[in-house]
């Protein structure tokens, strides 16, 4: 996002900016390009998985490509959140899908008012089903169609996140924070032309991203994605059925799968079976809420198109004082 501030009036950005910082003189008053790098940062402790939730400014340190940052701005629960909620429409997790949809119900009512949800569902490709709303009655008509529908197509991970980003990415608020909510088993398929012939026709020939495509978009537009998985029986027995002679397609064709996005963007999955699934979605949209935001200007200009690495860590002092704590943040983004 670009974001043009008169140096009389310049003031701490909180969101997304696209270009590096230049000047040029116009009528008189200078304006400024400012680059903002939004990082949304998670402490969490390693025995227990329960958040951290009372750190301050001095208590992080940001680094971008090894080099340290000055954050500029830190917020906690003050930012409005852009919730896409993702269904897997796929055979396997049919069995399951109206207790994913159940789950999800819930959770809009831990929402708050400002946030906004949008509602899509995929298997080969994804469908918008409810554009980005804070109506929550028009949010849970949505949640209540993904329930009821199928797919006999392939489960096409990347594509499905994909076209979710995507979507995150035409908010006109930029400086909302961005969440995909990922309901699957994890059991996707070979993303190949020859498996998109067969049981991918929605998606046209040429068109299928890769995980390396739907990676790079998710960091672009600055998404989390967390998942709230829930296998059934057909998910169990898909997994025995993976056999050996399809280890060189996935390498090949890399499927994607739940674990690698959260990392990547410093989300979570959560494995929820039984009664558990609605408090466990629930606990996942509150710390959501209690992540800290943290700003900054990067110190130094790259070429547009590089990725820069970004890693978050505890301050020495901090670090001492909260022990066994891992600190979950996004892995980096393009310029």
């Amino acid at each position: 996002m670009k974001r043009f501030v008169a140096l009389l009036l310049l003031s701490a950005a909180t969101s997304l900016c696209a270009q590096e910082e230049t000047s040029a003189p116009v009528a008189g008053v200078y304006r400024v390009n400012v680059r903002v790098e939004v990082v949304d940062a998670q402490v969490i402790h390693k025995k227990t998985g329960q958040p951290v939730t009372s750190l301050k400014r001095e208590d992080f340190q940001v680094y971008e490509d090894k080099t340290l940052q000055q954050i500029s701005a830190f917020s906690q629960d003050e930012l409005p959140m852009s919730v896409v909620l993702l269904f897997d429409l796929t055979d396997s997790v049919r069995p399951v899908l109206k207790q994913l949809a159940a789950g999800a119900m819930e959770a809009l009512g831990h929402l708050k008012p400002q946030d906004d949800v949008a509602v899509m569902v995929y298997a080969a490709s994804a469908r918008l089903l409810q554009e980005p709303t804070t109506d929550r009655t028009l949010a849970a008509a949505a949640i209540e169609k993904a329930s009821r529908m199928e797919s006999k197509e392939a489960a096409f991970f990347n594509e499905g996140i994909f076209q979710a980003a995507a979507q995150l990415g035409k908010a006109a608020d930029p400086s909302r924070r961005r969440v995909i909510i990922w309901l699957t088993d994890d059991v996707p398929n070979i993303p190949s032309d020859d498996v998109r012939a067969q049981v991918g026709r929605s998606v046209p020939r040429g068109a299928l991203h890769t995980e390396q495509q739907a990676m790079a978009e998710v960091l672009r537009v600055g998404a989390v994605v967390c998942t709230l998985l829930k296998r059934s029986e057909i998910s169990d027995r898909e997994d025995s059925n993976r056999s050996s002679a399809k280890i060189m397609d996935r390498m090949m064709y890399p499927p994607g799968e739940v674990y690698k996005y959260a990392r990547a963007t410093g989300g979570q999955v959560i494995e929820a079976s039984g009664k558990k699934l609605k408090a466990r979605l629930t606990e996942l949209i509150d710390d959501l809420r209690m992540r800290y935001s943290l700003s900054y200007h990067p110190s130094a200009p790259k070429p547009k198109g590089k990725f820069c690495s970004i890693q978050v860590k505890l301050a020495p002092e901090t670090k001492k004082a909260q022990k066994d704590v891992v600190v979950e943040a996004k892995q980096g983004y393009y310029r």
